[in-house]
């Protein structure tokens, strides 16, 4: 009994730290923006890849990204700095996007979308749009604590994958249920919404940039 509720809390900080940084509640409408046209059996096909996709990035790197990361010696603060730049460019392209390239179209050309809606599955809905690299980074955190607590180490993987499970699951739901916000919130308000979606964003991937450049920093100024 003690060591189901030691899981549950564990699956319960895994799931709560990954949760506000993929934020699938606020890029919901970004999702919708960059669905145009398509039928809601695509959009939720499309949100099921979306859910595996982030799924799998962020289990990959809580069990095995550090190592990768040391394979290649690439450090944290530069997977920061290079993928802040990601989102930060991801951002500033939904801004710019023009109403009209949101709008449903013509049915033929909704039709050459939903042909190409596995193109968009991973790059850009699934990275940077839904797991980016500050949830990869906390991801990262996470993973570096597996294996150095007194429980034994099936003890701290299962809560770990039970936690990604429930962040892919919310990514789902939420995204499924973009189309009925926009009903709810009408074309104009879902307009408003899109673009403060963008803007942070934007916000998010410049401060990730930031985190990651003053980390190399503050390394370079310590070895001289």
């Amino acid at each position: 009994m003690h060591e189901a509720a030691v899981a549950a809390r564990q699956a319960l900080v895994v799931f709560l730290a990954l949760f506000p940084i993929v934020n699938p509640v606020g890029t919901a409408p970004v999702f919708l923006s960059l669905t145009p046209g398509f039928e809601a059996s695509v959009r939720v096909r499309l949100a099921r890849s979306i859910s595996w996709n982030g799924f799998g990035l962020l289990i990959g790197s809580l069990l095995i990204g550090s190592h990768i990361l040391r394979f290649f010696g690439i450090s944290l603060p530069v997977v920061q700095v290079g993928g802040g730049l990601l989102v930060t460019a991801s951002g500033w392209n939904l801004l710019q996007r023009p109403e009209e390239h949101r709008e449903k179209g013509s049915e033929s050309a909704a039709r050459r979308r939903e042909g190409n809606w596995r193109a968009l599955a991973f790059y850009p809905l699934t990275m940077p749009l839904t797991v980016g690299p500050g949830a990869i980074s906390v991801a990262l955190t996470l993973g570096a604590n597996i294996g150095n607590g007194p429980e034994p180490w099936w003890l701290q993987i299962i809560p770990a994958l039970i936690g990604t499970i429930l962040t892919g699951l919310s990514i789902y739901l939420c995204y499924r249920s973009a189309e009925a916000l926009e009903r709810l919130l009408g074309e104009q308000g879902t307009s408003i919404l899109v673009r403060l979606s963008s803007f942070i964003l934007l916000c998010i991937g410049i401060q990730i940039f930031t985190n990651g450049a003053t980390a190399i920093v503050k390394t370079m100024l310590v070895r001289h």
